[in-house]
């Protein structure tokens, strides 16, 4: 089974420090304790990830109570690209 790289692109990182910033510190052990293990090793299926519909390029989000994690997957590098963080009520806007 092919193992997928991760990598955190600058406007995530971005986000990730406003929600950390904002109270929500354990966010950062809830990425590498279960987001980031999952996404190496199927990031196109388990409980908390979904393909978006009509996004180009072709977008998944994963997520973990009210917070989404939203990436894009390089099959040829075998790379999970995180793109962006945002809480429920403004990610889908």
């Amino acid at each position: 089974m092919t193992e997928y790289r991760i990598f955190e692109t600058h406007r995530f990182q971005t986000d990730v420090r406003k929600i950390v910033g904002s109270g929500q510190s354990d966010l950062t052990e809830k990425l590498k304790a279960y987001v980031y293990p999952q996404l190496r090793q199927r990031p196109h299926f388990g409980p908390h990830i979904r393909k978006l519909k009509n996004w180009k390029p072709e977008t998944w989000r994963y997520r973990t109570g009210s917070w989404r994690f939203f990436y894009e997957i390089d099959e040829d590098a075998a790379v999970v690209f995180m793109t962006a963080a945002e809480h429920r009520s403004s990610a889908y806007r």
